[in-house]
């Protein structure tokens, strides 16, 4: 079957006896078109190994793998784990864990499993901590295309001085180039989201510049945005005694009546590496 209609996957539904859940942001794509685009964007190969967050009903993960060498895909609910298992668990490649991706430790998995993409429409409810954990990780992907709200999309993808740049942009842009791919109309989706999705397409890049200390980096920006409106040199006041400053600020290049959302990341790294 493919689940490219609305009346086919209502079908399916009714036969699993399954009712998306709002509240886990359930909300399977159906279009073919957009799928297309999702598997373009991911540039797939046969060496690929590839890990897919929430495969619900299957149809990104076939797509998945007809064109690389191995999939773990990660499925919360126990029907659609089963639903999955039963329709491509013979599938030669795919490794099908049945698990909250939240409660996996993805830093664990991307090492072992040596997945070098992530491709997913991701549940809107966790698709945010997905994305930071794997950004965090140690061999974080080199390629990640997923479809997450158009909010979120905004966020990545965000430039200096706007109202979306924050943390998430922040950790996001340390390593990735990023691109809003593609706007998603709900229509795509079954059922319809009440809020309009994106792809998002991440390239690993070089570090212009190395973060020596990544937990003082991560608590320095986590710092900075729980106070965005206040300049920086109040935040740094919690990080450095006060006859540091002057320095730190001439040797970063930064004033210290800047606000978070004017410090570009390279000088997010440079902040961090000085205080440290």
């Amino acid at each position: 079957m493919k689940l490219t209609r609305p009346s086919e996957v209502r079908a399916l539904l009714d036969r699993l006896q399954f009712k998306p859940s709002k509240l886990l942001g359930q909300n399977f794509l159906i279009d073919g078109n957009i799928l297309n685009i999702l598997l373009e964007a991911a540039d797939l190969s046969p060496h690929d190994r590839v890990l897919e967050i929430g495969p619900g009903l299957g149809v990104v993960t076939e797509a998945l793998l007809e064109k690389t060498g191995h999939v773990v895909a990660i499925e919360k609910d126990s029907r659609l784990a089963a639903h999955v298992e039963r329709t491509l668990g013979q599938t030669p490649g795919l490794d099908l864990i049945h698990r909250d991706a939240t409660d996996v430790d993805l830093d664990q998995l991307l090492r072992e499993q040596r997945l070098n993409k992530l491709v997913a429409n991701l549940p809107y409810s966790v698709g945010s901590r997905i994305l930071v954990d794997c950004f965090q990780a140690q061999t974080p992907p080199e390629r990640i295309v997923v479809t997450v709200q158009k909010e979120v999309a905004d966020r990545l993808a965000a430039g200096v001085n706007t109202s979306d740049y924050g943390l998430l942009s922040i950790w996001a842009q340390l390593d990735y180039t990023v691109s809003l791919h593609k706007v998603i109309s709900p229509a795509c989706f079954y059922p319809p989201p009440q809020i309009r999705s994106a792809i998002v397409l991440m390239v690993k890049k070089a570090r212009t510049l190395d973060v020596r200390d990544p937990d003082l980096f991560n608590r320095l920006v986590k710092a900075a945005f729980s106070a965005r409106r206040k300049q920086i040199q109040t935040t740094l006041q919690k990080f450095a005694p006060p006859e540091r400053l002057p320095g730190i600020f001439a040797a970063t290049g930064l004033t210290p009546t800047q606000r978070p959302e004017s410090i570009p990341v390279i000088q997010w790294c440079r902040l961090a590496n000085e205080l440290g």
